[in-house]
């Protein structure tokens, strides 16, 4: 698994010095699979900014599932160019449910800003327990309906290596879907995502070696508060 949800709210938080987060989604989803048998996660996120260094903690729990996730991190963003920034970060993963678990990862990602309407990304994470990586190309189209309110559709694809299943290195999953934000205040924001994923050939592969019937597609939804101060 990945924070993926971490890096996603932390780097909302402009030049705030702190911030919380409150989320839940409909499923844990991560890579393109569901990670609890059943029912959705809800996560609480403390972070603190020092100019371009960020530190965060988040509690991840299993609104139907017996599932705890404990996630500590670091992040330091190098500003490239004008419109190109790169991080770099380390983070801790401690697992409690049927089975205990723990992991560390390694993980950055590059962002170019110079389009204002079309924003591509990639990102890649190292697992030291799977001794695999994980890349995600994406593209987000923001768009400005008022002052308050925004919509940002997106899509990324998804390539495993050795980081989810060692059947097969490469294309994993697309997913694709619409982010909402509104500010409620100047340092409060509400926000909320529908997303869709499409499984590809690692996991299709996976599931046909487990077994697994069913549809590999994932529909989930979730809200998001976050306060910066």
């Amino acid at each position: 698994m990945t924070g993926i949800l971490l890096t996603s709210s932390v780097q909302e938080l402009s030049a705030s010095e702190f911030a919380l987060d409150i989320a839940w989604d409909s499923e844990y989803i991560s890579e393109g699979r569901n990670n609890l048998d059943k029912g959705g996660i809800a996560w609480g996120v403390a972070s603190v900014i020092q100019d371009d260094l960020m530190a965060f903690v988040a509690l991840g729990r299993g609104d139907q599932t017996h599932y705890i996730e404990w996630d500590f991190g670091v992040e330091y963003t190098v500003h490239l160019h004008e419109y190109l920034d790169a991080t770099l970060g380390y983070q801790r993963l401690e697992f409690y449910g049927d089975e205990r678990g723990s992991d560390n990862e390694l993980f950055s990602s590059l962002t170019y800003t110079g389009i204002d309407w079309l924003v591509p990304a990639v990102s890649y994470t190292y697992a030291t327990e799977a001794d695999g990586y994980f890349i995600e190309v994406s593209l987000h189209s923001p768009w400005e309906i008022t002052e308050l309110f925004n919509v940002t559709p997106y899509i990324l694809q998804g390539f495993d290596f050795q980081y989810v299943t060692e059947q097969h290195d490469g294309a994993n999953h697309i997913q694709f879907g619409v982010e909402v934000g509104y500010a409620l205040s100047n340092n409060v924001e509400l926000s909320a995502h529908f997303s869709r994923t499409k499984a590809l050939e690692d996991i299709k592969r996976e599931t046909l070696v487990e077994g697994v019937k069913g549809s590999l597609n994932q529909t989930y939804v979730g809200v998001h508060v976050n306060w910066a101060f």
